[in-house]
């Protein structure tokens, strides 16, 4: 280098060379420039134009800088690569106030990657429920499936492969909000036993009432259809499948038509192809001859008209079960984010406030129309007899009815006893009327 001295003697810093360094505007801070002079190392302070005669000190190793910080931002989604920063370590405090954080498992964190990436699953078919269970639930917890898309293909992957355990009952009573914006994800479920889609004003020609009568549906034993604009078409198309075909809705036990007042005496006809079914109520509907009715239930399916209301119309046995209990549920709570005016672009306003107002008028009145026509027509819930002990209400008169049953039975069962009695009596006298001649003959063989 111009202006230093030879390597192979003692180093020399020249008046030129500092004078360079020190007036030079133009170049960059080279860092610190370190003098062996007399057998020991001194640096050059350039920026006090001098020469520091202080042995230069390592700095001590940091793991993190001084004005080290840290920022929790798991919920931050558009920020991704700070996410995967601080999606490895579980940060916790202690006692004293200290933030504290330690490195995932390795399980956690492949867990962590396949749930971001759940709906490029090829299938799931034939993989550990355990681990399935697990992985679901943190998809669940990144809010994976009320993404539009992924969501929808992230879900039918699960469902594919696991059927009820995703979903074995869903309650969608008065969520007709949910059902428009989620049909496709209510579709994919598989194997339901219950459903409640009571006071959604779905009507005859809704799509979600066309698919229950598919294969994927055919287990669902328990459905409420209560208040839902339904006539005697609607009846007809539901129950098709089963009448024509022997498929669809064969499981069915329990039927909820009440409070449409379309479904006549001839949509009931068609109700009688339920075999299985044993729990009815057609409360509110538009009968004209209800005795005709009552008797036809009796004679053709076994179903008897109840004097008091029974309890499996009262909706509160109908809950969301399974994995996905909590996604329907962050589906509502979705929509009713989207109908807030600040969440929404101007253009949307209109159009939203208008389904805010029908959803709070709705939700207000919690089926006033149904009321009504309760109110009106009074009940009409029918159970079956043979099913009456362990589901069923005991009703007084049924209860003497059986205690006289019992007792005719019993007066039977001591006049057969009697009866055998008095015959084994009359074959003794008659075994003593024998005379000693056919005695002789009964010995001889």
């Amino acid at each position: 280098m111009e202006g230093l001295g030879s390597w192979r003697g003692k180093p020399r810093v020249t008046t030129q060379a500092m004078s360079y360094y020190l007036t030079s505007e133009k170049h960059l801070d080279p860092g610190p420039i370190y003098v062996r002079e007399n057998g020991q190392l001194h640096t050059v302070g350039l920026a006090r134009g001098g020469v520091r005669s202080s042995l230069k000190r390592p700095n001590p190793f940091r793991l993190f800088p001084k004005g080290f910080s840290v920022e929790l931002c798991m919920n931050r989604e558009d920020d991704t690569a700070q996410k995967e920063k601080t999606d490895h370590f579980i940060f916790t405090y202690t006692r004293e106030g200290n933030l504290r954080y330690s490195a995932k498992s390795l399980f956690s964190l492949v867990l962590g990657f396949i749930s971001d990436n759940v709906d490029h699953i090829d299938s799931l078919i034939g993989f550990p429920e355990q681990i399935a269970e697990k992985l679901f639930s943190a998809a669940e917890a990144r809010q994976k499936f009320t993404q539009p898309g992924a969501g929808l293909r992230a879900l039918q992957k699960f469902t594919e492969a696991y059927g009820n355990l995703v979903l074995c009952s869903l309650c969608l009573r008065n969520r007709y909000l949910v059902i428009s914006e989620k049909l496709e994800e209510i579709k994919s479920f598989r194997e339901l036993t219950r459903l409640d889609l009571s006071c959604c004003k779905l009507g005859d020609e809704h799509e979600l009432l066309e698919h229950l009568t598919s294969e994927a549906l055919s287990s669902i034993t328990q459905l409420h259809l209560k208040d839902n604009c339904l006539s005697d078409a609607g009846v007809r198309k539901m129950t098709a499948p089963i009448r024509v075909m022997q498929r669809g809705l064969e499981n069915l036990t329990l039927l909820d038509l009440s409070c449409n007042p379309d479904i006549t005496d001839a949509g009931i006809g068609y109700l009688f192809s339920f075999r299985k079914l044993n729990r009815l109520d057609i409360s509110g509907t538009g009968l004209k001859d209800i005795k005709t009715v009552k008797h036809k239930l009796q004679t053709r399916i076994g179903l008897v008209h109840s004097k008091v209301p029974l309890k499996e119309f009262d909706h509160g046995n109908c809950k969301t079960e399974g994995w996905a209990d909590q996604i329907v549920l962050q589906w509502d709570r979705l929509i009713v984010e989207a109908l807030k005016p600040s969440s929404v672009p101007e253009p949307r306003k209109t159009a939203q406030y208008f389904y805010q107002n029908r959803a709070l008028v709705e939700a207000s009145r919690i089926c006033a129309l149904a009321d009504t026509h309760m109110k009106s027509s009074g009940k009409l819930q029918f159970y079956k007899e043979k099913a009456l002990d362990c589901r069923g209400p005991l009703l007084k008169h049924e209860a003497s009815s059986n205690q006289e049953s019992k007792k005719s039975k019993k007066r039977t069962f001591e006049e057969s006893e009697q009866e055998q009695n008095n015959s084994s009596q009359a074959s003794k006298q008659k075994y003593m009327c024998l005379a000693v001649e056919d005695w002789d003959l009964l010995n001889s063989y």
